[in-house]
């Protein structure tokens, strides 16, 4: 099958449309109408085979997963999804692979009305990137550099799942245990589109935890020339970790690991009363994990009040 077979087949047929599409696939450039009075949030990420996935990986949770990350930055700036562009490289054009992956790639851009409006198709290394458009009302953008002190800190949903669901399928934990709850949370992250957009008259500082949470609140905390303080009996954990782990917490793997995509953000505390009303309509967890204070870094302390020293690296690509 030729590339552009690929792209009439499967590519061109993904199902959702919008109305503010002039012309999508199938010409040089996609024709857009950007919506008046409001700003377009732009966001772009690259998964690898073998870098980003395992490459075991079933190639629907790949394209779940590629659309789920993206639409990610956009719930953390409070945005309105939009247009995708998707550029993909594959060693082979296996229909069964392609039309997988499609699946789960327009499963959840059907979800969030999104549309495919145009990208590129090659031969190689099994790679994908997507650039995802959203919109914002400029008074309603969630930015690094808007913490506070005194605001408290929150995340939603729970910490820590995929990077051990990332231990299970590697093998790197006993051969009997199974995780199916940490795996899929792995595979299949929870985009948290509809409470970033409800966040967003409250908050004006947010951040998505894709390199763990040490490493995304220090983006915050050097943003905002601010100190971040977290109790880290305080973190939010599934019953599936908590299980695993019983008393004994490794907070490296909960604090310090990536692949969560949840949201991170600050709330003056005039405004914490609203949170609740929020979490219910959105059925979504939201845990105060600590405060932002004067000084700089972020300080990870435990249940006695003794600080713990977590690495707030996170991955790097070239280390």
């Amino acid at each position: 099958m030729s590339e552009f077979d690929l792209i009439n087949r499967y590519f061109k047929s993904q199902v959702s449309q919008r109305a503010d599409v002039v012309l999508g696939i199938g010409d040089d450039c996609a024709l857009l109408q950007a919506p008046v009075g409001k700003l377009l949030a732009m966001t772009t990420d690259t998964m690898v085979a073998g870098v980003h996935f395992p490459v075991n990986t079933a190639a629907k949770d790949i394209g779940y997963k590629l659309m789920a990350v993206n639409l990610s930055d956009l719930a953390a700036m409070g945005a309105e999804p939009g247009w995708a562009l998707l550029a993909i490289t594959l060693p082979a054009g296996d229909e069964n692979w392609i039309q997988a992956f499609m699946h789960g790639f327009a499963e959840l851009a059907a979800t969030h009305g999104v549309q495919l409006v145009g990208g590129d198709t090659t031969s190689g290394p099994l790679s994908m990137s997507l650039q995802l458009t959203g919109f914002v009302k400029p008074d309603l953008v969630m930015r690094r550099n808007q913490a506070r002190p005194g605001d408290k800190i929150y995340v939603s949903g729970t910490l820590g799942d995929a990077a051990l669901g990332l231990k299970c399928v590697a093998g790197k934990l006993a051969s009997s245990i199974n995780l199916p709850y940490c795996v899929s949370r792995l595979t299949r992250p929870t985009p948290r589109i509809e409470l970033g957009r409800e966040l967003a008259r409250f908050s004006r500082c947010a951040i998505d935890i894709s390199d763990g949470l040490v490493a995304d609140l220090g983006h915050i905390a050097d943003a905002s020339q601010c100190a971040a303080k977290v109790q880290l009996d305080a973190l939010p954990l599934s019953e599936e970790l908590q299980q695993y782990y019983g008393h004994k917490i490794d907070w490296s793997v909960v604090a310090a690991s990536g692949d969560d995509y949840e949201l991170c953000f600050t709330v003056p505390p005039e405004y914490e009363f609203v949170l609740k009303n929020i979490a219910d309509k959105t059925q979504t967890r939201l845990t105060c994990i600590g405060e932002i204070q004067a000084g700089e870094g972020v300080h990870c302390f435990d249940q006695s009040g003794a600080e713990v020293i977590l690495d707030r690296g996170g991955y790097n690509h070239f280390s």
